[in-house]
């Protein structure tokens, strides 16, 4: 169902929340709010899926038996905190970074940021700009561009091969950056789209946060080996004290916390086990949509193949 002819480029939260109940209503779905899933199993005597979900209004538990089952939780349904020898002895404030709000508290106090993709930084750069004594962990290569830099690859990668279109974004970050590794940036081997379409790891867009690494308002570390007390010690020896950690390392999917028999479709992660793009379905009546890294066009194409392997199912079934 699209959007009003007249609707602007970017839908106000008003009119987004309109159109999910005019969504609704036209299709007949019934979405059961305040709900929440607490187990999920395969029967194979009756060859259904029977699902255990808690009204969190009343605590009443009710059943569920349906003959298809879409575990559509999402990648990114629980905060992910890396396990760190000597984390939970930290003497400091350790919080993850959908908590954070503000570094105006933090002014005039030494601040770690674990974690350099864009919610790191720009947490990295929001906290500095406050007055925090800011360090960010680059634990993986980046590629840092610019929004500017990024909206024309988009736009060029639609007419031109994603190799070229990679290497004119490489080079106008060069430009636009310079050379970033002796401030502790390295760039993945594969290109930024190449990269964001194999693996799902998408670019950091610069908010100023490598103009702060390179003057020195916030230093760039390696990876953490463990903590003491208030201490953080990084790979080689280098040891830091800090008042706070915030913890921008992503989400994780609980599905596997609540799914049993998904082993077909899901591994220990509670991510898809198959290559992208067959990797939507599983056994049994079992599929998954948005599990793939693959932003809302990738949640799109797992709605539609889940939608019509059901449709196809449903009707050799009946």
């Amino acid at each position: 169902m699209s959007y009003p002819t007249d609707a602007p480029t970017n839908i106000p939260k008003d009119q987004f929340v309109k159109y999910l109940d005019n969504y609704i209503e036209r299709f007949d779905i019934r979405p059961k709010y305040q709900t929440d899933i607490e187990s999920c199993s395969y029967d194979e005597g009756r060859k259904c899926w029977f699902s255990m979900a808690r009204d969190m209004t009343t605590s009443v538990v009710v059943k569920y038996m349906a003959r298809f089952l879409v575990v559509a939780s999402g990648e990114n349904s629980a905060a992910n905190i890396p396990m760190i020898p000597g984390l939970h002895e930290f003497a400091g404030e350790t919080i993850h970074s959908s908590r954070y709000k503000s570094g105006a508290s933090y002014s005039g106090k030494n601040v770690l940021v674990v974690g350099c993709g864009n919610s790191g930084m720009e947490i990295a750069y929001d906290l500095a700009s406050y007055g925090a004594n800011t360090s960010i962990v680059v634990r993986s290569p980046v590629h840092v561009v610019t929004k500017e830099i990024i909206r024309l690859g988009m736009t060029l990668v639609r007419h031109i091969p994603i190799n070229d279109v990679d290497d004119l974004l490489e080079r106008m970050s060069n430009f636009v950056f310079g050379d970033l590794t002796r401030h502790g940036i390295v760039r993945p081997k594969l290109g930024p789209l190449l990269l964001k379409a194999k693996t799902g790891r998408s670019v950091v867009i610069d908010v100023g946060t490598v103009g702060l690494s390179k003057d020195g308002a916030i230093k760039v570390l390696g990876n953490i080996s463990k903590i003491k007390g208030n201490i953080v010690e990084f790979e080689g020896g280098k040891e830091n004290a800090f008042d706070a950690i915030v913890f921008a390392t992503g989400y994780k999917s609980t599905a596997n916390t609540w799914l049993k028999n998904g082993e077909s479709m899901l591994n220990n992660d509670g991510l898809h086990k198959k290559e992208f793009p067959n990797h939507w379905t599983g056994a049994n009546g079992l599929y998954c949509a948005g599990l793939a890294k693959r932003g809302l066009a990738g949640i799109a194409m797992d709605a539609k193949n889940s939608a019509n392997d059901i449709l196809s199912s449903y009707h050799s079934y009946t």
